[in-house]
This record gives structure tokens, sequence and C-alpha cells, in this order.
């Protein structure tokens, strides 16, 4: 299959200019792409997971990708997609989100593949040094209110009020696009389909300026079939940075996934064969409840992300959550397993079982504590709890610092030490 193909097998793509054109130049030769990403945060999430994969797809298929961090529009703010204008950031914090997303990106391309290596750039080096009068001749000059107000960024937006800084995004990056085509012969821009707007005026003011042909290509929002957003959960967004969303947490994001939204996110967010994907969409229709598709989608998209080590971690973490061996686990997957969830601290000294139960709230009261006991209902970092009179010492601690206490089949409760 070629490039398009491929994505089109994967529902990638959403929508392009001059699709016939575009295949052809593509079949011709390498062809420079590029993806921007503005630093509104200090992490990525996995809604962004989409654009950063396609470009890897087509570097996969010998093409070379530039990733543009926007560290000079992630001053101004993008409208696309909102319903009200962005709370604009000091340049200190989004210098430092944009060195972060640097860094998160350039885990997934490879920049030392020869002719298609990927590159980086920031568009903060030639929208700083832009003179505000040079800027509205040579730039400004190319676009007519009326075209700028026809786009659905700005439209849906003009009820309520935009102001003039996020009104002159789309110029912006249109000036990226032109940038990056005069400097490294990019040809192409891929986004969310919510970036249609901002990619045509690129088309447009490189069309006007040099004459030159590029194109356009755009990618589904993703949805779920249920109508909740895509990319949160109860903890909210998914993050790609370990420390904010743990690999565990990533995990299981992916493991939850709907039966009706598994195979479109197996073609999405994985690199798997196209027979493989459909093996998977059979043992769907055939044995949901084994969920093996959840299970492959959750490995991969984690695998590709946090890296081998990070994987196992985690479903080390899932498997003794499951069957309650969580003794067998490090302090480290310990704090990873239970990184959101309420815990209690306690002083460095001995605790009665029944006192335990109560402070960390598993028990209401000694009399219910000791049912629980009685009835075997309790485990201490995945050992059965029987007697009444138990204590709970040092020695009793996961590397001297945790006990998993556990009511029943799934309620946890952490308690950490002094």
């Amino acid at each position: 299959m070629s490039i398009l193909q491929e994505l089109e097998f994967r529902g990638l793509i959403k929508q392009t200019t001059d699709r016939e054109e575009l295949e052809k130049k593509l079949s011709e030769g390498r062809v420079t792409l590029y993806a921007g990403f503005d630093p509104t945060a200090d992490s990525l999430h996995v809604g962004h997971l989409l654009p950063i994969l396609c470009l890897r797809h087509f570097q996969l298929a010998g093409h070379r990708p530039i990733a543009l961090v926007g560290g000079g529009t992630g001053l101004i703010g993008d409208p696309s997609g909102k319903a009200n204008e962005r709370t604009l950031n000091s340049p200190e914090t989004v210098a430092g989100w944009t060195e972060s997303l640097r860094k998160q990106l350039s885990r997934f391309l490879s920049f030392d593949s020869g002719d298609n290596g990927a590159m980086m750039a920031n568009n903060y080096d030639w929208l700083s040094k832009l003179d505000v009068i040079g800027f509205l001749r040579d730039v400004g000059k190319n676009f007519t209110v009326n075209y700028m107000l026809a786009k659905d960024s700005v439209d849906s937006r003009i009820e309520k009020g935009i102001s003039f800084t996020e009104f002159s995004y789309m110029i912006l990056q249109a000036y990226d696009f032109l940038q990056l085509n005069e400097t490294h012969g990019c040809t192409l821009q891929v986004g969310g389909s919510d970036q249609w707007g901002n990619i045509t005026a690129g088309l447009e003011l490189i069309g006007k300026t040099s004459g030159a042909r590029a194109f356009g290509l755009t990618m589904p929002l993703v949805t779920k079939s249920d109508g909740q957003k895509f990319g949160k959960s109860e903890g909210g967004a998914v993050w790609l940075d370990p420390a904010k969303t743990t690999p565990y947490q990533f995990y299981q994001f992916w493991i939850n996934t709907d039966d009706n939204d598994v195979v479109k996110f197996l073609k999405y967010f994985t690199f798997l064969e196209r027979s493989e994907i459909e093996r998977l969409e059979q043992e769907v229709r055939t044995a949901p409840e084994k969920r093996e598709a959840q299970r492959v989608l959750a490995r991969e998209v984690t695998a590709l992300v946090h890296g081998q080590a990070a994987l196992e971690s985690a479903m080390n973490i899932t498997k003794a959550l499951f069957d309650g061996s969580v003794g067998e686990l490090t302090a480290a997957e310990i704090e990873e397993a239970f990184k959101d969830e309420p815990s209690t601290e306690l002083a460095d000294e001995p605790i009665a079982l029944v006192d335990l139960l109560i402070t960390a709230k598993a028990a209401s009261s000694k009399r219910e504590a000791r049912e629980f006991i009685e009835k075997g209902a309790v485990a201490v970092n995945g050992n059965k709890m029987t007697e009444l009179d138990a204590v709970l010492r040092a020695e009793d601690r996961i590397e001297g610092k945790y006990l998993v206490l556990r009511r029943g089949k799934k309620n946890y409760y952490l308690i950490r030490f002094k």
C-alpha cells in the first residue's frame, strides 16, 4: 500500500487538498512534511498522539518529518476548537513548556535516519524576529478579512467575540508553513481536522508568495462511541509525561477501551500489520469477554510511549492488583499503583490489625473489623490475615515503607509510614 492507502485503511485521513496530486508527489520521491504542537501545558497528552504517529508513518514510508513546537504561536493562542479566549501565559512559562514538548516529541521520531531523518523546529526562532510593519505589508496583505472570517475557527467565535490576537493566529501559522517551505522544502502540513482552516491559509500564502505547490492533510478528531470525550480518565487528562500520568495509569486507560472503540484505536494508535488488526477484530466479535484486543492495544501504546520496562512494570502492577499478590511489588510500583488514590500516613510504630482497619477506614468499628478478619476478607501485602490479635510491625512492610490493606476482592487501602 502507498502511504495514503495505509493512512486510509487506518481511518487517519479526514481531508486532503488535491488528493491525486499529493499521491503522485509522494510516489515520486521523498517529501518533507510537518505538524505543529503548541505548548499549552508542560506535557503532551494522548490527544496529540494522532499527528505524532502520522509523522512517524510518513517517516517509515521514507519521507522526512518536521516536528514544529510553537514557542511563538504558544504565546498567542489558537482559537481552533475553543469557545473562549485562551489565558495568555508568560514567555518564561511558554519557553519551559516548549523545551518539555521538544523532549517528548524526540521519542517518537528518528533523528538519525539519513536523508529522511526527522527535524525539530521552534517557530519562536522566526516569529520573534518579525517587525509589525513588515509583517502587515508582506504577509497580512495576502489575506482579506472576508477570507479569514469564513474560517470555522473564527466564524464559531464571532458571536462571543474574538480578540485581534487570536484572530491573527491563522496568519502566523500560515507564515510557519511558508518558512518551512522556503528553508526546508516542506510541502505538506498535517494536523487535526480542526486545523483545516489554518492549513489552507498556509497554502494560500505559499501560493501567493512563491507560487510553489504545497498540500494539506488532516486527521479526524478522536471520538468515543459512548459520546464521552477521548483522552480523559477519572483523574483528568491522560498525559504522555509519566510524572503526570504513570505508565500503570496509562496502561489502564487503554485496557479499559470499549469494545466498540478498540479496533478503531488499534488502527489509530498502533503500527500493527493489517492482518493482525483484522484477526483482533474477529476476536472482538467472537470472544469479546477475553478482551485480547484491549490487552494488545494497551501493550502496544504503553511500550511506544513509555518503553518496554515501564510496560512490564505496568503489567506487573495490573496482575498484582487483580490476583492480590501485591507483596511481590516494589515500593516504586506501589507508589505508581496508588499515585492518585487516598492513603493513610502513620507513625513508624507497630499497629494492631483491628486498629489498622479502622484507621484506614476499611471498617467503621472494632466489631466490624473483627467480622471482616473472621470471614477471611482481609489481606495485608497479599497475605490473608485471620488472627484477631495480629500486630503489624516494620518487618511486615514493603521495603519498610508500605502496607497494602485489602478488604474483600477489590477494596485496597495504602498505608504509608513516616
